[in-house]
């Protein structure tokens, strides 16, 4: 006798009177395999990607399917469960959050009787949604569960039905996270991120955000790590965000994986939440979908239909955008609205291919027209030749590949910089609007707590600043040292509504991320004061620093275009005293020469230059170190020095 073992199943067998009976085992076990593996390749039109019956008989005979018991040591976060534990919301990329709680959709429940039945069930894909979390751990895993077919003749697994991770680094860099997966991708989907290094210090971490699948239904998904790492869900923001109406391209098709949809790009290198309300084959510009377009304050809508509304559907267009902007401008009179021209790849090659988007374009643009004709403002227009495809941009001359979707990307980019206002800022080289994670607090609580307090009660006078103005008011010392720095800000604030916009380490560019992320948004502050800078020494040359504060300002006056602006000068800091003195007075004679090319009443440059200096140095030009509690940051007198410099600006 001898013992045989085929996958789990155990088998004492005579290897020639009994060699048929090994044979027929062997066979069934061979072939349900091979089913199994056949029903993971089909597509997605409701075919079931795996075999239940050959799961069944696999399971019955003991072999092993999906992950066993936790390892010792690790430590998980079923996200769902932690949404109904905690009541915060923590899947991004969605509206509803307080009635979707218990999935991963992208509508609520109430609109599986109000939208058609094959947009609902599209909704329950989670194309757009991801999870933001922190850690410092070298290894982050990932498990999961879909519903549907993973994966379509045109587009892999890994965009299908697979995971994409980025982390954001404590300067504010994306980084790309390579992943190990079980390829078999059995019922529970295993994901591992091993190796993983923390360029800007282990112990601050990075702040990470991972992206779901685009064509699956996620029934639960758990985050874990080792035991003595750290592991946080992050809430969703505050931010209003970018809306996208769209077709199978928006939704992700045919993405290799999940982060290189162009809906995911757009997000992840501006920033701004988005909120992907694309739908395959089904985006018709219907009145359903947009009741609830206008349920979301939106920082921008984007109408991007055209692909399902060729040939035929033609005569659709018209009738059903102008009712559908006139819905959304009676919601929202003031949001802006982006109109997108469809375009095929193939065009070289097809003259059908040239009809069926230059008639849908046609169309769209006499929209357009007339809405422009009636008087609605804000709606704004992206065509096809901004898009600029090549013949390598598509998978079949529909759905572009990963390059396609990288010029999808690029083109809107550049059109929502130009929308919002902001290109100058987005083409900056040096002063790229950018988080940072470099002190010990959170600095994206931090920014939601600032946009909180806003929303609560709007300030009078905003403090943009750094550690200096960050640790004036909010920092964490004994009672004693709290009030005797928190006295000379009282003092000098005294009956008015002041909002401490200070972050510890912030260089210009972290300001320039804040003032477009919102911070500055909602209200009319009277006066805002910029103390940025000193942080930027040791990255950028006197010039450079210059041209970044001059950018600050601008952005400024686009957000707060009748405040008062009062650009402080660097602080005198022990290690760097002429310097410092070069920059201020580069600066000071930059602000008078464009205040010259202005009205001084007109807000376009409304500013006054603050000289901080006086009363931090001796006689002999020297830092007086009492005032200090390390050369850089005024201790309670050095605070009270500050207060005196400002005082004057405060009050008149």
């Amino acid at each position: 006798m001898k013992r045989f073992s085929i996958f789990n199943l155990d088998l004492d067998l005579n290897p020639v009177r009994d060699r048929s009976i090994f044979n027929f085992h062997l066979t069934i076990v061979l072939l349900l395999a091979l089913f199994n593996l056949q029903c993971s390749m089909v597509n997605a039109a409701g075919i079931p990607n795996r075999s239940k019956l050959g799961h069944a008989v696999l399971k019955k005979q003991g072999c092993f399917l999906g992950v066993g018991a936790d390892s010792e040591g690790e430590k998980w976060i079923n996200v769902l469960q932690y949404q109904a534990d905690t009541g915060t919301d923590v899947v991004c990329g969605r509206w509803w959050g307080s009635e979707m709680r218990s999935n991963f959709h992208r509508l609520p429940d109430r609109a599986q009787k109000e939208v058609r039945s094959a947009v609902w069930g599209l909704s329950k894909q989670s194309a757009g949604l991801s999870i933001k979390f922190h850690s410092n751990a070298p290894v982050i895993r990932v498990r999961y569960r879909v519903t549907g077919g993973l994966n379509m003749f045109h587009m892999p697994t890994t965009g299908v039905s697979g995971l994409d991770l980025y982390a954001t680094d404590g300067n504010g860099q994306l980084r790309w996270c390579a992943s190990r997966f079980d390829l078999s991708f059995k019922d529970t989907i295993n994901y591992e991120f091993r190796h993983l290094t923390y360029f800007t210090g282990e112990r601050r971490g990075y702040d990470y955000e991972l992206f779901l699948p685009l064509y699956n239904e996620v029934s639960w998904l758990e985050i874990g790590a080792d035991e003595g790492y750290d592991l946080r869900l992050l809430p969703v923001t505050r931010e209003a965000p970018i809306v996208v109406y769209g077709t199978s391209i928006g939704q992700g098709a045919c993405a290799s994986r999940t982060g290189m949809a162009w809906t995911n790009i757009v997000k992840r290198e501006t920033g701004f939440p988005l909120i992907n309300l694309a739908f395959s084959g089904n985006g018709m510009l219907e009145p359903e979908v947009f009741r609830y377009l206008c349920e979301i304050d939106a920082r921008l809508y984007v109408l991007d239909c055209l692909p399902n509304l060729t040939e035929e559907k033609v005569p659709l267009i018209f009738d059903r955008l102008i009712r559908g902007v006139e819905m959304l401008r009676a919601e929202h009179p003031d949001t802006p609205i982006l109109l997108v021209e469809h375009h095929y790849a193939n065009a070289s090659s097809s003259q059908r291919a040239i009809d069926r988007y230059a008639n849908s374009n046609r169309e769209q643009r006499r929209a357009y027209d007339t809405l422009c004709q009636r008087g609605v403002t804000g709606v704004y227009y992206l065509g096809h030749d901004e898009l600029a495809f090549t013949q390598e941009s598509m998978v079949e001359g529909i759905h572009p590949n990963d390059i396609g979707m990288r010029q999808y990307a690029d083109a809107y980019i550049r059109k929502i910089w130009q929308i919002f206002g902001d290109s100058e800022c987005a083409d900056s080289p040096l002063f790229w609007p950018r988080t940072q994670q470099r002190d010990p607090y959170s600095w994206l609580q931090r920014h939601e707590q600032v946009l909180q307090r806003n929303c609560d009660e709007a300030p009078q006078i905003v403090m943009i600043g750094n550690s200096i103005t960050h640790y004036w008011t909010d920092a964490t010392r004994s009672p004693e040292d709290t009030k005797a720095y928190r006295s000379s800000w009282d003092r000098l604030f005294k009956g008015r509504i002041v909002h401490n916009l200070g972050f510890g380490f912030d260089r210009i560019e972290n300001g320039l991320w804040r003032v477009i992320h919102g911070e500055l948004s909602g209200y009319s502050a009277d006066k805002v004061f910029l103390l940025l800078g000193t942080n930027n020494l040791s990255t950028n040359t006197d010039e450079e620093i210059v041209d970044g504060m001059l950018m600050l300002i601008r952005a400024v006056r686009r957000y707060q275009p009748t405040a008062r602006i009062y650009q402080c000068g660097i602080m005198p800091r022990h290690d760097q005293l002429q310097r410092v003195a070069h920059i201020n007075a580069l600066l000071k004679e930059k602000i008078e020469a464009q205040r010259s090319m202005f009205n001084v009443q007109c807000s376009m440059f409304n500013v006054q230059y603050i000289e901080m200096t006086p009363g931090f140095l001796d006689s002999d030009g020297h830092l007086i170190e009492s005032l200090f509690s390390d050369g850089l940051h005024p201790n309670a007198r050095g605070y009270e020095i500050e207060a005196r410099n400002l005082e004057k600006y405060v009050k008149e």
